[in-house]
């Protein structure tokens, strides 16, 4: 008769390893593992880590608005927070620098979101990029309150006065376009004359580098551009 084959007390291994019982593990399962060593690191990863979730979730946010599955306000009020808490988030230079870009972040965690994506790069919630009829209390301006119209007006001359004084970094005109975008819509919910200007040159500020400033030739464009803006304005309050 043959004798059985010794059975082994392990599953045997391709290369023949025979492990050794007396050798203990050095790794605890249960230690946790630290992504940072020191204190800016971990800052860096929570600031990483957080502008992924302001993504996912305005993603979700948009898509919850095309549904109608929240109010106009609500949402205008969640995406502006979400969009000033990524603008914060990036304004740290170790921050940026780590980020890149938003392509290069969403291909770095492999996430797409394209409805963030769009809003980000507008910089505006789509209810100030696009107003509706709910938004503005005259409609063509006949009917609107004459301390909005006021505030209209002095947003546009406040805006041009900043270009005057040669103020041309995207943070002193960024806020200011949008002072300006948020009253008009206040007022009017009507396309007029080159209001689709102030939108392209939002997003153009907001695409730039928080301490970049435009160029003497873009700094004209945008001072004509705003002057016809306001008189396409003005021409809807007759």
């Amino acid at each position: 008769m043959f004798a059985l084959p010794r059975q082994q007390s392990y599953a045997p291994t391709p290369y023949g390893f025979t492990p050794n019982p007396s050798l203990s593990a050095t790794i605890n399962l249960d230690e946790e593992v630290r992504l940072s060593t020191t204190t800016a690191e971990r800052d860096l990863f929570e600031s990483l880590a957080e502008i992924y979730s302001i993504i996912v979730t305005l993603d979700g946010l948009e898509k919850a608005y095309i549904k109608d599955s929240i109010t106009e306000s609500e949402y205008t009020e969640t995406c502006s927070r979400l969009l000033k808490q990524y603008k914060s988030n990036l304004s740290d230079e170790s921050v940026s620098r780590e980020f890149v870009d938003l392509e290069t972040f969403k291909r770095e965690w492999d996430i797409e979101c394209p409805r963030a994506t769009e809003r980000l790069r507008v910089g505006l919630p789509a209810t100030v990029e696009q107003p509706s009829k709910s938004q503005a209390m005259g409609g063509s301006g006949g009917g609107a309150a004459g301390s909005l119209i006021l505030a209209a007006t002095e947003n546009f001359i406040t805006f041009l006065d900043a270009l005057k004084l040669n103020m041309l970094s995207k943070d002193s005109l960024h806020p200011l376009l949008s002072e300006v975008i948020q009253s008009v819509n206040k007022v009017t919910d009507q396309d007029f004359e080159n209001r689709g200007k102030i939108i392209q040159w939002l997003i153009t500020l907001n695409q730039m580098r928080a301490t970049a400033e435009l160029t003497e030739e873009q700094a004209r464009e945008l001072a004509f551009d705003m002057e016809q803006a306001y008189q396409g304005f003005k021409a809807t309050l007759n």
